[in-house]
């Protein structure tokens, strides 16, 4: 089910359920492997949480390279695991599973169901009690302290365009998304994957029939077409093009970035920059601009939405 711009809550536990991340060198490890993993395949990330035996991430797919960019991320996750702890064989319980999420309808409660991890009781009928309020704001291993405004310098591979859904300004957004917080101790979590549409689909019929239809064709079909298509000339010309329909350079840094996947490096050679971490602050200061200026972000939604409908 890989298609351009697509959005996924992926989720992978440890094999025999045994702990992925012993301590924090582990999770920092973790961490930093994921902001390669963003980097290398164009990943949109907009929120994580990182628990002893298991990780959650909800992401989306510009490129069209879900398995791609999972299988690397895992992969070498556990080789530098191993490579710490002096052991081998796998790590994570088999394949992560992902499940196709529709944005609009239902990012604030999966970004919230995702942050309340580390506080939520084991069974999940039970209310979150209140006296772990403290625990959840001192948590350091997920998104939920750059979403709540309580992190100085949010992650640049963190992309927190989602927080339009709680507010207007980011300010706004913050507070919004911290009292949703509050309310959610005394009573049981939400639990969104009850609306799943056939274990496939958190979201509309219409966007079930496209899994569907995605699914009955030949296993590997469509990751196969879309990594080609990823990879080839023709796409590259697209996403320069949409790029180039823009006047300010900014525009075309995040078009070229987030949609095309290229590495900053290669964008800074066509701009002037020194570096690629130059690209990254323009692309990150867009974004974080794009939360409280509602033109800006629906500019970026249409530019990716063009995009997207060429390559279908």
């Amino acid at each position: 089910m890989e298609f351009p711009g697509a959005v996924y809550h992926v989720m992978a536990r440890g094999n025999e359920r045994r702990a992925v991340f012993r301590d924090d060198p582990d999770r920092q490890r973790f961490w930093e492997t994921l902001a390669e993993a963003v980097e290398r395949f164009g990943l949109r990330l907009y929120a994580y949480c990182l628990m002893p035996n298991h990780y959650h991430l909800v992401l989306a797919t510009p490129r069209a390279n879900l398995s791609r960019a999972m299988g690397w991320l895992q992969t070498t996750y556990t080789a530098r695991f191993n490579r710490r702890h002096r052991r081998n064989g796998h790590l994570f319980q088999g394949r992560y599973k992902a499940q196709l999420v529709e944005a609009d309808a239902y990012a604030q409660w999966l970004v919230e169901y995702v942050h309340l991890n580390p506080v939520r009781p084991r069974r999940k009928s039970d209310p979150i009690p209140g006296e772990r309020a403290a625990q959840l704001t001192g948590y350091r291993w997920s998104s939920h302290r750059d979403y709540a405004g309580l992190n100085r310098t949010p992650a640049a591979w963190l992309c927190l365009d989602w927080l339009a859904y709680w507010g207007r300004t980011r300010r706004e957004a913050q507070a919004g998304y911290r009292q949703r917080l509050r309310q959610a101790f005394g009573k049981p979590v939400n639990n969104p994957w009850e609306q799943m549409r056939h274990g496939l689909v958190l979201g509309s019929e219409p966007l079930r029939a496209k899994a569907q239809a995605l699914l009955a064709r030949k296993p590997g079909q469509e990751e196969r077409h879309w990594t080609k298509a990823v990879e080839s000339k023709q796409w590259q010309q697209r996403v320069r093009q949409q790029a180039a329909a823009h006047a300010d350079p900014r525009i075309q840094i995040w078009t070229r970035v987030r949609l095309g996947g290229e590495r900053g490096v290669d964008v800074a050679r066509d701009y002037g920059y020194a570096s690629g971490n130059g690209i990254g602050q323009v692309v990150k200061r867009l974004e974080q601009r794009a939360v409280e200026d509602r033109r800006l972000k629906q500019l970026l939604t249409r530019t990716a939405a063009a995009l997207q409908r060429e390559s279908v």
